[in-house]
């Protein structure tokens, strides 16, 4: 089965705050570039996964509303949510218990995009 999920990508107001938001509460590093013109910062993913980035674009405005994008926490949601606010961000969603799929929790990143975070079983 493959994902629908191909691509995405998370409005920025500004890229280097929001890098080290995500690789501070994620544990991860983001590769920045710009591409075709616009400043972006990518998620490191393999081949026929899906991925994403970061994306610093006046034409784009960060949002609490609209889709809900959630990223792995990588088996440990706990200690991402506690390096939510250290980041710069807040919890919106402590951790939820959702059956067979494990956990998720809502937060805000340091753009004001609500983001979800979920951790498999």
């Amino acid at each position: 089965m493959t994902n629908i999920i191909t691509w995405f990508e998370i409005p920025t107001a500004d890229l280097d705050r929001a890098i080290r938001f995500y690789e501070t509460v994620l544990g991860v590093t983001l590769e920045p570039e710009v591409f075709g013109g616009i400043r972006m910062a990518f998620f490191a993913h393999t081949p026929n996964a899906a991925g994403g980035a970061l994306v610093q674009d006046a034409r784009r405005a960060p949002s609490a509303d609209g889709v809900m994008v959630y990223l792995d926490a990588h088996r440990d949601l706990d200690a991402c949510l506690l390096r939510v606010g250290k980041a710069g961000g807040a919890v919106v969603t402590q951790k939820v218990d959702i059956g067979d799929p494990g956990f998720i929790a809502i937060i805000r990143d340091t753009e004001g995009n609500a983001v979800g975070l979920h951790q498999g079983r």
